[in-house]
């Protein structure tokens, strides 16, 4: 029964083909099920219930401030199940305000952070494939443009080894916005590790959406993210 799953797992990716060692050590009835490749190791990828084949939804201004004794609401809406969520307050941006001038009320902005681990062998992946073979992990991320700084987003993705402590390799990407003009879409941010060298057991997502708080909340979403495990590699 063994080699029959072995051999499916061949047949269903080609691994021989590609060159992927293939140890009778593996599980490979395990493998079959997990189904490791080439399809999304992430947890609810789409938290806020929006994808990016579609625009995203415009803010909607209500003017209306929180009963009285009810404290306003500064998280966003969203299903954020399988992510660990936190808060940073940002100091007020006073630059620009001129000395002496009284200012009643100005906007507070905060980074609000989405991050996962992928245990990469308890999603199917052995040993002799990530530390010889290394095939490709391609990451992808959409982000809403919304304009409400220079800087709304960030992603860091590291692979990590097997203390779940060591960064193995890291990727970093803080796009700056242009404002000079009104534009409202979904920007994508993607990249692919290759040839990271072996001991890489764990993969830690995480995201930092800016959110801006005046009177009402404004933030900026994030969708469609993704963690793929390619067993074909890029030419």
């Amino acid at each position: 029964m063994a080699a029959e799953w072995k051999q499916k797992c061949d047949s269903e990716w080609a691994l021989g083909a590609h060159g992927v060692p293939i140890p009778d050590s593996v599980d490979w009835k395990s493998v079959y099920e997990k189904k490791p490749f080439e399809r999304n190791l992430l947890q609810n990828p789409s938290p806020y219930g929006v994808n990016h084949t579609t625009s995203p939804p415009e803010p909607i201004l209500t003017g209306e401030r929180p009963p009285p004794g009810q404290p306003p609401r500064f998280e966003p809406d969203g299903d954020f199940s399988g992510w660990s969520t936190s808060t940073e307050v940002l100091p007020y941006d006073t630059s620009g305000i001129p000395p002496g001038v009284v200012i009643c009320q100005l906007p507070q902005s905060r980074w609000f952070s989405l991050e996962q681990r992928v245990d990469l062998k308890a999603k199917g992946l052995w040993d002799q494939l990530l530390d010889e073979f290394q095939p490709e992990i391609v990451i992808e991320d959409w982000y809403e443009e919304s304009q409400l700084h220079k800087s709304i987003y960030l992603l860091d993705v590291k692979l990590l080894g097997a203390d779940g402590k060591t960064v193995i390799k890291e990727h970093t990407c803080s796009p700056e916005e242009e404002l000079e003009s009104y534009s409202h879409t979904w920007k994508k941010v993607s990249h692919v590790f290759s040839n990271y060298g072996p001991g890489v057991r764990y993969i830690h997502f995480l995201h930092r959406l800016k959110n801006k708080f005046m009177v009402e909340l404004f933030n900026t979403k994030v969708t469609d993210s993704s963690v793929v495990i390619r067993v074909t590699k890029s030419v």
